[in-house]
């Protein structure tokens, strides 16, 4: 089954706040572009980077984020193909929201770290 990319937003109380989380509300978008934020990457570098991702999501994330003119995928004509990613001018703008996001995580970190009790039964 096909997920819609985006929805029409009603503009209702809450809207921009629907239409800005739509485009991040990938499992690991916001990772890749806070990786990002550091520079041009071709995918083995974000593949290092986000380790916990398969190859799978991170190409789909990828391409969505490339659909919605986050970031910029630029491919050179070249044996091997070499491929690189950077933010847009539109995923630049993102950096307050994922600097806000990265300064609420470290502060909150300690209530989502795995116990002893926990990392067993994982």
């Amino acid at each position: 089954m096909v997920k819609l990319r985006h929805s029409r937003f009603d503009c209702a109380p809450g809207c921009s706040v629907e239409a800005a989380i739509s485009l991040i509300d990938g499992k690991w978008k916001c990772v890749i572009l806070f990786h990002l934020q550091q520079g041009t990457a071709r995918f083995n570098e974000l593949r290092r980077r986000v380790p916990g991702a398969t190859q799978r999501t991170l190409t789909n994330q990828l391409r969505e984020l490339e659909m919605d003119g986050l970031i910029v995928r630029t491919v050179y004509a070249q044996v091997p193909p070499k491929v690189e990613y950077s933010l847009s001018e539109l995923g630049l703008s993102m950096a307050p929201v994922l600097s806000a996001l990265k300064l609420w995580g470290d502060a909150n970190i300690d209530r989502f770290a795995k116990t002893p009790a926990t990392a067993l039964a994982a």
